[in-house]
């Protein structure tokens, strides 16, 4: 795995509806493997790599979960509505960088009881002088996310981005790995999943695809007391059954054993309680789409610190490449 490039994936900044950063990229990384390759109204890039059968569409989201500055007050500290979702416990004493490179840092009023502690208690400290100092850094309308530089760390990689710039880096690699698909393929790098599965419900929409296949984390139920689920770090690629926003078809399940089983790959299930998934919308385009997903167990989701096994990836990877190049039926 070239994990030089994951580094530099998820060290871009691209919060919902700001994915450009990612978007050149990649752009940059699949030229000359695809046979069309284009950035759609919403900001879904679409590349196309033609093949027999029907038509598959990949879908992994480029954005990640940031804030938006609201209002500046007359001290010069910054008030913010969040991107996606937070666990507000989380931010506090948190970095967060603007595509400018501007730091800030999350701090809280003070409260006579810890217990009062909302997202609006919250601001961002820029070190600004006073309202004036700071609006010649920053306005209203911009956004930020978290600062921590991606880290491979032993045997896992830590990283805020790792929802989900390691679904797109899965289908990057799989795409170098490709020898002979079984399908007509579009690996759409999506946009605005964290807001509601925007960007894949679009696309989707415009390729009209035969089957669905995304990728996108899932919880890691090994950490302690955590409730008891399928997946977990180290158990190889997992393979959803369900989450809030779709039952996987049964199709799409059964393919991915196949090719699990046949190819020796190791795999577990997946159960996400909360959240969803690009193929929730996905599975409901047009006149509807039989899809699954392949997530990668991970510990932290929506912290500064995700963390996910690299023999994970490599299983996802392999499990990915098996299923493009194995047909349906």
């Amino acid at each position: 795995m070239n994990i030089e490039f994951l580094k530099k994936l998820c060290a871009a900044n691209g919060v919902s509806g700001h994915e450009q950063a990612v978007v050149e990229i990649i752009s940059q990384e699949i030229k000359g493997m695809v046979d069309d390759c284009k950035t759609d109204a919403l900001g879904n890039l679409i590349a196309h790599k033609k093949g027999p059968g029907k038509k598959m569409m990949l879908a992994g989201h480029m954005d990640q979960i940031g804030l938006l500055i609201s209002h500046i007050d007359k001290e010069g500290f910054l008030r913010f509505a969040p991107i996606g979702g937070f666990n507000h416990q989380n931010l506090l004493s948190q970095r967060f960088v603007f595509p400018s490179g501007l730091l800030g840092v999350v701090s809280c009023e003070r409260l006579d009881d810890p217990k009062d502690m909302a997202i609006d208690k919250l601001y961002i400290d820029i070190g600004a002088k006073d309202k004036e100092d700071a609006m010649k850094q920053v306005k209203v309308g911009d956004v930020c996310v978290f600062a921590n530089p991606p880290e491979e760390n032993g045997n896992v990689f830590i990283t805020p981005a790792l929802d989900d710039r390691i679904g797109c880096f899965i289908m990057i690699e799989a795409l170098k790995k490709l020898k002979k698909p079984a399908f007509d393929l579009y690996f759409v790098f999506t946009s605005q999943e964290e807001v509601g599965l925007r960007g894949a419900g679009t696309a989707a929409f415009s390729i009209e695809p035969d089957y669905g296949l995304a990728f996108d984390v899932t919880v890691s139920a090994d950490t302690p007391k955590v409730r008891p689920l399928p997946s977990k770090m180290y158990g190889g690629a997992a393979i959803k059954l369900k989450d809030r926003s779709l039952l996987c078809h049964p199709v799409m399940i059964r393919h991915l054993e196949k090719c699990a089983e046949k190819g020796k790959i190791k795999h577990q299930y997946e159960i996400l309680e909360m959240g969803g998934t690009d193929s929730g919308a996905i599975h409901v385009s047009r006149g509807g789409v039989p899809s699954g997903v392949i997530s990668i167990a991970s510990r932290h989701i929506h912290t500064s610190n995700e963390m996910c096994a690299l023999s994970d990836i490599e299983d996802c990877i392999a499990l990915t490449v098996a299923a493009l190049e194995t047909a349906i039926g």
